[in-house]
């Protein structure tokens, strides 16, 4: 079979795993509201049927490109996504509790589904790229961040129950936050989506930091472009001066304007969505969630949120850290040069130590370590999305 027909095979895999996951939400909804077991049965049956479809679409990818399928942030974010499912299964046979599964697949969708926001072509191996650690390491890191993100479900779920959102508090306002984050991330897949079929591009060249002459690619109209960039048309042999759409707002050229470009498209198209959600339902998306976790158990939920992290931390340790520094070694000469992917490697670390340390330490439960489960997903969305695609560094192929 040839290197295109096993893309599109592992692509159609993977579509479909996307859709039984949509599917599987619904049993899942109705054995949390009724407590059937019929419902748990189904859902878990076509959760492992979608898992087992990811893995298909992992496997025919890597022989098709002769290497793991994570050499970039569309590999990556799926392959974050499948460890995700992963992690809920091993979870769910242990405390047998399917709402984790109605608030996780919806999490896990939309990492898949903003993953094929970016460019999926099965591409050579740059040289820093071409070594065994690149699988370890990143795989490594992969796993460790699904097993930690269970957390952040369990954790969201908790705070549903706990928190009174009719009331104007804090908490209250802190969790509509977080779902207006995801909220968020609907918009960038719908505006990208919206742009991709229309067929919309546009260039801007401009003069980077080194005194050379770049190109910026954009699938967005331009909300900012960097510092004295001219709109351009043509291929990369031969770029000429064009009349479209210069760019609202120019900025340093040492941000990624194109990546960072996106990142606004998102915000700006996410509100709208919330807004909109919010004037038809005329609730908070937080009140539209909560009948759902009536029946949950909070000491259970606060319990695998531990758990997950007891599991997770020393994963990410291993990958994140130690397999990292060996393979910047190899790659650049030094284990360490506090690149920004570096830095908030660390950072994750750090805050996992410390949410460990209260933890077991200064006895934080409850709401305490919800909050801290959230705050640490933020901190590994933020090092694979936004730093990858907005701060400049040796990572920014990722």
């Amino acid at each position: 079979m040839s290197t295109e027909a096993l893309v599109s095979l592992s692509s159609s895999f993977l579509f479909f795993s996307f859709i039984v996951f949509l599917i599987a939400i619904i049993p899942f909804g109705v054995a949390v509201k009724s407590k059937k077991q019929s419902g748990v049965k189904i859902a878990m049956g076509l959760t492992i049927v979608g898992f087992a479809a990811q893995l298909g679409y992992f496997i025919l990818r890597w022989v098709a490109a002769g290497h793991a399928p994570v050499s970039n942030l569309n590999e990556f974010l799926t392959f974050f996504g499948i460890m995700l499912i992963g992690s809920f299964l091993g979870f769910f046979y242990i405390y047998r509790q399917p709402v984790v599964g109605l608030f996780l697949l919806p999490v896990a969708i939309l990492i898949i589904a903003y993953a094929s926001m970016f460019a999926n072509e099965v591409s050579p191996l740059i040289p820093a790229l071409q070594s065994h650690w690149l699988t370890i390491h990143v795989i490594t890191v992969a796993t460790a961040s699904a097993v930690l993100s269970v957390s952040f479900v369990t954790g969201l779920i908790y705070l549903l129950k706990k928190v009174d959102t009719s009331n104007k508090s804090k908490s209250a306002f802190f969790l509509e936050l977080v779902l207006y984050f995801l909220v968020v991330v609907v918009g960038f897949i719908l505006v990208t989506s919206a742009f991709g079929i229309a067929g919309y591009s546009a260039s801007y060249q401009f003069e980077n930091q080194e005194g050379q002459s770049q190109v910026y690619e954009y699938a967005l109209p331009a909300i900012v472009v960097p510092d004295e960039a001219q709109a351009v048309s043509g291929t990369a042999e031969n770029y000429e001066p064009a009349s479209h759409y210069a760019g609202l707002v120019e900025i340093p050229n040492n941000v990624e304007t194109a990546k960072l470009n996106s990142v606004l498209w998102s915000f700006v198209v996410g509100s709208i969505l919330y807004l909109v959600i919010r004037l038809i339902a005329r609730k908070k998306i937080s009140q539209l969630l909560q009948p759902f976790t009536n029946k949950v158990d909070l000491t259970l939920m606060d319990e695998i949120s531990y758990r997950s992290v007891v599991i997770g931390f020393p994963l990410f340790a291993l990958g994140g850290l130690f397999f990292a520094m060996i393979w910047a070694q190899i790659a650049w000469s030094r284990f360490w040069g506090w690149d920004p992917k570096e830095v908030w490697a660390l950072i994750t670390f750090l805050f996992y130590a410390a949410f460990l340390h209260l933890r077991i330490g200064k006895e934080w439960t409850g709401e305490k370590t919800a909050w801290l489960a959230i705050i640490g997903f933020g901190t590994i969305i933020f090092n694979q999305v936004f730093v990858n695609l907005v701060i400049s560094g040796l990572h920014s192929y990722a």
